[in-house]
């Protein structure tokens, strides 16, 4: 007969193991990322596009008085939204891993099949933390320059290096901008491939993100550094690098998550 605690939780879950990985784990997923989009770069530069059209659309929105408080916030917080939209680049790499066709339209994949609803659950998740960066980020514009006139675009620079406020808003700002980046990597990392890979739910999937992080501290710093890094070189010039640097990442940080979780 069963016991009481065994019918209360009948199906405990266990998480996968985690492998301990180091600087040559970050470098061999970057390369491996590169020899994938090197070989599907032809049929997915579309899907690379997307990213800096949205940043330029960002920016012409927001490039105007009552909404350019926004502008470098929406801008940076945009790369939230990066785990999601490449996707369809895990599952692409995925399949070459495996040696199944992975032309161009298996990129639509992931939102058809079994991944789908996690897939919309974290990026759900995804999504209240991009709003929550932006309102903390025009409430620390407010509370910095309460009392001051309205910042204009003729006048942005000389506000924001000139004067003490300016010095106060990039410094605050970008503290709290990294709260939320680390956040975002934490429970992203490994828990959107993980999805596309196999029938797991969200909450397993991020619950195994944050593991990875845990147990791979210094590793998920240093693959943090080299994303940031990458992405601000690809939006240099006006964002077109990201139509590069996206799927690039994307392939990686698949074959980072298959060096990580154990499958």
């Amino acid at each position: 007969m069963p016991t009481l605690g065994a019918t209360a939780i009948p199906h405990a879950i266990t998480l996968p193991d985690i492998r301990k990985i180091g600087t040559a784990d970050l470098n061999w997923a970057l390369a491996e990322g590169w020899k994938d989009f090197r070989a599907k770069r032809g049929d997915l530069i579309f899907a690379g596009l997307l990213y800096p059209i949205i940043c330029l659309t960002a920016i012409y929105v927001t490039v105007n008085d009552p909404l350019l408080p926004l502008l470098f916030p929406l801008v940076a917080g945009l790369s939230i939204a990066g785990p999601a939209v490449a996707s369809g680049f895990y599952e692409l790499a995925r399949r070459r891993e495996e040696h199944l066709d992975a032309s161009w339209w298996h990129f639509l994949d992931p939102l058809q099949g079994r991944s789908r609803v996690p897939l919309a659950v974290l990026t759900i998740g995804l999504a209240g933390l991009f709003v929550g960066w932006l309102i903390a980020a025009y409430l620390i514009y407010v509370l910095v320059f309460t009392g001051l006139e309205p910042i204009h675009v003729s006048d942005i620079a000389g506000r924001l290096f000139t004067t003490s406020e300016g010095w106060a808003l990039i410094l605050i700002g970008n503290l709290v901008g990294l709260g939320f980046a680390v956040v975002t990597l934490v429970t992203s990392a490994m828990s959107f491939p993980m999805v596309v890979d196999k029938p797991v739910d969200a909450l397993t999937a991020v619950r195994t993100s944050v593991k990875a992080a845990r147990e791979n501290a210094g590793a998920m710093m240093g693959w943090g550094m080299r994303i940031a890094a990458l992405l601000a070189l690809g939006t240099m010039p006006a964002g077109i690098g990201l139509a590069v640097v996206l799927p690039w990442l994307g392939y990686a940080t698949w074959h980072l998550y298959t060096r990580v979780v154990v499958r």
